[in-house]
């Protein structure tokens, strides 16, 4: 069965704040700023609601039979629309169990209500059982469902008071974590025009999902102590010849246990 991990990256959609909140004439930053203010009077939160989130990276590690790779989808100056019409393409063609950590709490219903706003259709995704029946019992949507494995959500037992970041997850378990940016720091990146890096780091969440991931896969008894080892030293060889700064840097700050 193919996996696929995916993250996305996400900034204040300033075009629906204009809208809503009557804020014509003002800068994004402007609008960004009083979104952020209006929402944080009304819920004492400075977190915008996911139907005012724009996806400006999605990022994805893809493990199949024959290979694994990790990348962001298009380019720094892709449109949304295309951004999550590769997602759903890759979807479509490999068919994958889907991997994320709290994408069902966050990345999804921010993929859904972009999806919608662009109006872009996904059938295999959404097929609750209408064109395959084994989806009836086994989808993209189900919470309980393993064709979606939001990882947070399961090893914290489906209990909030449980949920756990990433970050801090990654780093107990030997993996690298975050490396110089986080979320917060994505809508200031964005403005500075730095959407490299805005992809990078995606790509490394990302990667820390997949190693995640495989140490889900080794408790449950899905692969071996040897088989787990060998699929995390796939996963150097790749970044090992992808010779980029962030990898590199990744490469540094994680040590195997026999190292």
């Amino acid at each position: 069965m193919n996996v696929l991990v995916f993250d996305i990256e996400t900034v204040p959609d300033t075009d629906a704040g204009e809208k809503l909140f009557d804020l014509e004439g003002l800068s994004a930053e402007e609008i960004a700023r009083a979104m952020i203010h209006i929402h944080q009077e009304k819920t004492g939160s400075q977190f915008l609601p996911h139907h005012l989130q724009r996806i400006v990276a999605i990022s994805i590690a893809l493990r199949t039979s024959k290979s694994f790779k990790v990348w962001s989808l298009g380019e720094g100056d892709s449109s949304e629309g295309e951004l999550l019409s590769r997602f759903y393409d890759g979807i479509q063609r490999f068919d994958p169990i889907l991997v994320s950590w709290n994408g069902g709490g966050f990345d999804l219903p921010v993929i859904h209500f972009r999806s919608l706003l662009h109006g872009i259709a996904a059938p295999r995704y959404w097929d609750i059982g209408q064109s395959d029946p084994s989806f009836r019992y086994n989808n993209y949507l189900g919470r309980f469902h393993w064709r979606h494995i939001d990882l947070m959500d399961v090893l914290a037992a489906y209990q909030p008071r449980a949920f756990a970041p990433l970050d801090q997850i990654a780093v107990m378990l030997g993996f690298p974590g975050k490396l110089g940016m986080n979320g917060a720091k994505v809508w200031e990146a964005y403005l500075a025009g730095q959407m490299t890096s805005i992809r990078d780091y995606c790509e490394t969440d990302v990667l820390n999902t997949y190693l995640i991931y495989l140490r889900f896969e080794l408790i449950r008894a899905q692969l071996d102590a040897k088989r787990y080892q060998q699929e995390c030293q796939l996963v150097r060889s790749t970044l090992e010849s992808l010779s980029k700064p962030h990898w590199e840097q990744f490469l540094k700050a994680w040590q195997m246990p026999n190292e």
